[in-house]
């Protein structure tokens, strides 16, 4: 991934946070990525890390619309996904073999739900679906832009994601065809 698309992507989320009145903590930790896979616009995911502690996670993450993050599941981590601003859909699956028609039984909006492996399960702004671990899972915006939270339980990204398609990685690799912008900064101070 280039480093120009990678300032290009943090501009572009900061933007759309800032439209709609989400504050980030000072020296929020960004993260930006294509999977490896440099088809960003297609497999890719904006992340910022607003809270990494032993105990929990909590993360916001940007989407353009048809951004996907690729089949994965946790073997530890438990994990809320939530459709802050936007559309966005959640495919589940109970094993990475990701077969389609078999029921899996998850969350939405504390409720217990019994989907087929598979199916999108739609989520609007306010709404989110519950992820336990191993249940292999991925989501995309089917608005234009999304804002999507994650609250969970803690989150070891280097050891703790496995991806169904092997080519995939939790990491890019950077190429410097430009310096890096500054972080945004637009927290509010008293």
């Amino acid at each position: 991934m280039k480093r120009s698309e990678i300032n290009r992507l943090i501009s572009e989320a900061s933007e759309f946070f800032k439209l709609h009145y989400w504050t980030l903590p000072p020296n929020a930790a960004w993260d930006v990525t294509d999977f490896g896979l440099n088809e960003w616009q297609k497999v890719g995911l904006v992340a910022v890390n607003l809270a990494q502690e032993p105990e929990y996670c909590e993360k916001l993450m940007y989407l353009r619309g048809g951004m996907e993050v690729p089949s994965h599941c946790h073997r530890v981590k438990k994990e809320d996904i939530i459709c802050r601003v936007g559309q966005m859909k959640v495919r589940l699956w109970s094993s990475e073999k990701m077969a389609n028609g078999h029921p899996v039984t998850t969350k939405r909006n504390g409720v217990p739900l019994e989907v087929m492996s598979g199916s999108p399960i739609k989520l609007e702004a306010g709404e989110r679906v519950t992820i336990i671990p191993g249940q292999y899972h991925t989501f995309t915006s089917i608005a234009n832009q999304s804002i999507i939270g994650e609250v969970s339980t803690a989150n070891d990204d280097e050891n703790d994601n496995f991806f169904a398609d092997q080519r995939v990685g939790r990491f890019s690799s950077v190429e410097e065809d430009q310096s890096p912008n500054p972080i945004p900064k637009f927290h509010q101070s008293s």
